[in-house]
């Protein structure tokens, strides 16, 4: 479970940070690695890395989110100066 954490964790903060159309994506997959990071350190062996997979989801989770709200102001900023 730790192992999975940290790839997801890995994968969800290049998909929030890196990849400005795939913000969702990186939330979505942050949250997975949120959950699968918590399973992990309830497990003894490997507890350092899926205490790193957790951290990295958490930090991809709020990335996601925050980049995706701002773009939805973008938009709606944009949609509303044009009517």
């Amino acid at each position: 479970m730790g192992v999975c954490s940290l790839i997801l964790g890995i994968v969800a903060v290049v998909c929030s940070f890196f990849l400005p159309g795939l913000n969702w994506l990186g939330a979505v997959l942050g949250v997975l690695g949120i959950i699968f990071g918590a399973l992990g350190r309830k497990n003894a062996e490997k507890k350092g890395v899926a205490t790193a997979g957790l951290v990295l989801s958490i930090i991809a989770t709020v990335l996601g989110l925050i980049t995706w709200l701002a773009c939805a102001a973008v938009v709606g900023g944009i949609a509303s100066s044009l009517s």
